[in-house]
């Protein structure tokens, strides 16, 4: 019995043991990849030149001026702009490609979601909301956006931010025309979950026709376009009788993806119908379309709308 008992004193030693080296194991490497990022960092600081002021070109300076505006009206200051501090000028090739691997790195903090929809919206570290493949399929797209925007003599920003009293910071890409990117600015959108709608009637010919539209439009955080998904139904129809039924969609997306599809399910008759696939989304995410169910799907997590449907449409 005395065996037994030092047998499992034993193996519970051993399995302490191994539990305190994973933890430490897990400290280090986490400690060691902290590390690596600020050398990163600083390594970046490194590469740029220095510029003689501090001011910011006006466009950008409206873009930030009215990010604070929209997050203040929205987020009732959860979310705030504590400071702006130029860095410098991203002039040479290991500059920018030292801009590229900081921008995707895990331990960015990041941001998406619909301000004007607050239970849409997260903010943290990407290592914190993604993990294995989504994590590095996030990292990839912010990666192949930056690769795509950022130009030599493109500048750099570092923002620092409020979240609900928490500090953290970002580093924002721009130029005189405006913000190039940056993962919390160019993450978050404004929209109006239930969209626009308008409806015409032009009845005084023989054949009257009438037409339906719908569409969602997301801006910038400072109010500027930057996306929209829509549809329009329209019906030919003399009387009560429709004798023939159009319909067509749109979809666009700045720094991100949109999808649209559809089809008229209903041509003529007593009314006219089709049927949409819409959605647009911002690149931590994607779209797919599937012509079975006739649906549009977002996968990932990101600033996102989709919608689907059917619209019948009477004279």
């Amino acid at each position: 019995m005395k065996t037994k008992f030092v047998n499992a004193f034993k193996g519970l030693l051993v399995l302490s043991a191994l539990i305190i080296n994973s933890c430490q194991d897990d400290s280090i490497d986490t400690a060691q990849k902290s590390s690596n990022e600020k050398q990163s960092i600083e390594s970046l600081k490194q590469e740029l030149t220095p510029v003689s002021s501090q001011e910011l070109p006006q466009t950008v300076q409206n873009q930030i001026d009215l990010s604070k505006a929209n997050l203040s009206k929205y987020l009732n200051s959860d979310l705030q702009i504590d400071q702006v501090v130029v860095l410098g000028k991203l002039n040479t090739a290991k500059g920018i490609m030292l801009a590229h691997d900081v921008l995707s790195s895990n331990e960015n903090t990041i941001a998406f979601g619909n301000i004007k929809d607050v239970k849409t919206v997260v903010i943290a570290k990407m290592k914190k909301i993604y993990s294995g493949d989504k994590l590095t399929a996030t990292q990839k797209n912010i990666k192949d956006v930056v690769v795509n925007e950022i130009k030599p003599n493109d500048n750099l920003l570092e923002i620092t931010w409020l979240n609900k009293g928490q500090k953290f910071t970002s580093f924002c890409v721009y130029r005189d025309s405006g913000i190039v990117w940056d993962n919390v600015l160019s993450g978050l959108i404004i929209m109006d979950p239930k969209g626009n709608t308008e409806v015409s009637n032009e009845g005084q010919s023989k054949i009257a026709s009438k037409w339906y539209k719908q569409w969602w439009t997301a801006t910038w955080l400072w109010g500027s376009d930057r996306g929209e998904i829509g549809y329009q139904i329209t019906i030919y129809y003399s009387g009560s009788t429709v004798s023939n039924t159009d319909v067509n969609d749109w979809g666009s997306m700045s720094l991100g993806s949109a999808r649209s599809e559809s089809k008229v399910t209903k041509e003529t008759g007593s009314y006219g119908q089709c049927r949409y696939a819409l959605g647009l989304c911002t690149p931590t995410g994607s779209l797919s379309f599937s012509y079975s169910s006739f649906s549009v799907s977002f996968s990932g997590l990101g600033s996102n709308i989709i919608a689907n449907g059917n619209k019948s449409l009477y004279p």
